[in-house]
């Protein structure tokens, strides 16, 4: 039975792709690429001649019927632009139509930029729930980030660097100024992996630049950072100090991982504490 291969290709770096892969690209009849001239390269650089199309987010509906119809002759390997297929991309949908028809699928492992930065950030014990790209509406994309507020998580997004910034900031607004690690052209020449809290990374990248795929700190719980009463009692503390309520709900905000709405709120109900 002809088959469909998902194969990883490099992120960046093209010393990264698996052997496996290379093999696999040289034997299938097909090869669908979400951006051609990027896995052109990859395919000279070590000699693979494979004839290749297209399939990507404006040609999927027209470009699936005429892939199943090749996998009837032939097996084929569906390559995304970088990474592995069918991971907030529109590979998925090639997927699914192949398993819906009968056909075989088979993952050829290899580089994640999702797992690249599960590898080097800031995991907490309750695990990892990947977001995909946030939304681009600014409504849509609070809405996804109210309805994963209180969950313990960690968060990992991708987002492109024109959208960066507008996405830290609903991070803020929604979630609180949580710690997080921004990964930048992961294994490319201008690699970077930064860690601090939404704000600091706010103020780090002023002008972004490259792709970004980052991990975002979950919801404290009681066990695992302070709670209502402790939020209450510090508000309480800084209030008496005579800190400004923006500044005093900012440090809590960063220390309990709350949103600042809730924290504000607080405030206002906090009697002030003694010195």
């Amino acid at each position: 039975m002809p088959t469909l291969y998902v194969v990883a290709t490099p992120i960046g770096n093209l010393e990264d792709v698996t052997l496996r892969a290379l093999r696999t690209l040289s034997e299938v009849a097909l090869i669908a690429a979400e951006d051609t001239r990027t896995t052109r390269k990859l395919l000279s650089r070590h000699g693979i001649k494979t004839p290749m199309v297209s399939y990507n987010e404006h040609n999927r509906t027209s470009r699936i019927p005429e892939l199943l119809s090749a996998l009837d002759t032939g097996d084929v390997a569906l390559v995304s632009d970088a990474g592995t297929p069918a991971v907030s991309d529109p590979g998925c949908e090639l997927v699914g139509a192949v398993m819906d028809s009968g056909g075989r699928v088979v993952p050829v492992p290899g580089p994640s930029a999702l797992t690249v930065c599960m590898a080097v950030g800031l995991q907490g014990k309750d695990g990892v729930l990947f977001l995909g790209f946030l939304p681009r509406r600014k409504g849509d994309r609070r809405r996804l980030l109210d309805s994963v507020a209180a969950l313990p998580y960690s968060l990992v997004v991708f987002e492109a660097p024109h959208r960066l910034r507008a996405a830290l900031q609903a991070v803020v607004e929604a979630l609180g100024d949580r710690r997080i690690t921004a990964c930048r052209e992961l294994t490319k020449v201008h690699e970077e992996v930064f860690r601090g809290t939404v704000s600091e990374a706010l103020e780090h990248f002023d002008r972004p630049r490259g792709e970004f795929t980052i991990m975002i700190e979950g919801a404290r719980t009681p066990e695992a950072g302070p709670d209502d009463s402790w939020a209450s009692a510090e508000l309480g503390r800084l209030k008496a100090e005579g800190a400004r309520a923006r500044d005093a709900v900012d440090a809590v905000a960063a220390a309990t991982g709350r949103r600042k709405t809730e924290l504000y709120k607080l405030w206002l109900d906090t009697p002030r504490g003694s010195r």
